[in-house]
């Protein structure tokens, strides 16, 4: 599930206060992680770009691992109550 908005503010601090590690740096993003428990899965993914002072958010909820090694496919959800609890979460954390 994608959103946008304007902010400022450092990302990194942005995710922070909503619970997210940044796991690596991709080309023009940033990937994040939350844990859900004390296990690796299910997890949140959350994809951050910025462009000026636009920020655009793509989330998901990997459900399991990838089911072979190195491969990038996994069961993740895109959409779904979980999802929309999850962004409505970091709506309001933001004061969005």
């Amino acid at each position: 599930m994608r959103f946008d908005f304007k902010s400022k503010e450092n990302p990194l601090n942005l995710m922070r206060r909503c619970g997210y590690h940044l796991e690596r740096k991709d080309q023009k993003k940033l990937i994040f992680k939350r844990r859900i428990g004390n296990l690796p899965y299910p997890c949140f993914h959350l994809y951050l770009e910025i462009e000026n002072e636009k920020i655009t958010i793509d989330l998901h909820l990997d459900q399991k691992r990838p089911s072979y090694p190195h491969a990038p496919a996994h069961g993740a959800e895109y959409f779904g109550k979980v999802v929309e609890k999850e962004v409505e979460r970091i709506k309001n954390i933001l004061g969005l």
